[in-house]
């Protein structure tokens, strides 16, 4: 059973800096590309950032220059180190993988003041 345990979301002002953590569990964690998803009130689910099995990395336009994917196969889990936050950064952030099928974790809410 697949299982994305998100932390790390909580309340910043803007300019800060928020790091969330994915613990996965149920999966071959090193075979599979890990991200996060993001969904604001009113808004569709976007893809924040993702992360091959390789390392190599992609980012919403949004958030380049500002946000940094990581992960560390010794601990089944991804990072997402945010910095310079914005009010418009404020969303439900959810942890996602793609095998062996899509699956989102329950989500940590990041809300940023002005």
């Amino acid at each position: 059973q697949v299982q994305l345990v998100e932390s790390g979301g909580g309340l910043v002002q803007a300019g800060g800096s928020l790091r969330l953590s994915c613990a996965a569990s149920g999966i071959i964690f090193r075979f599979n590309a890990m991200g996060w998803y993001r969904q604001a009130p009113g808004k569709q689910r976007e893809l924040v950032a993702a992360i091959t099995s390789d390392g190599s990395t992609t980012y919403a336009d949004s958030v380049k220059g500002r946000f940094t994917i990581s992960r560390d196969n010794a601990k089944n889990t991804v990072y997402l180190q945010m910095n310079s936050l914005k009010p418009e950064d404020t969303a439900v952030y959810y942890c996602w993988t793609p095998r062996p099928s899509n699956y989102w974790g329950q989500g940590t809410q990041v809300t940023v003041s002005a």
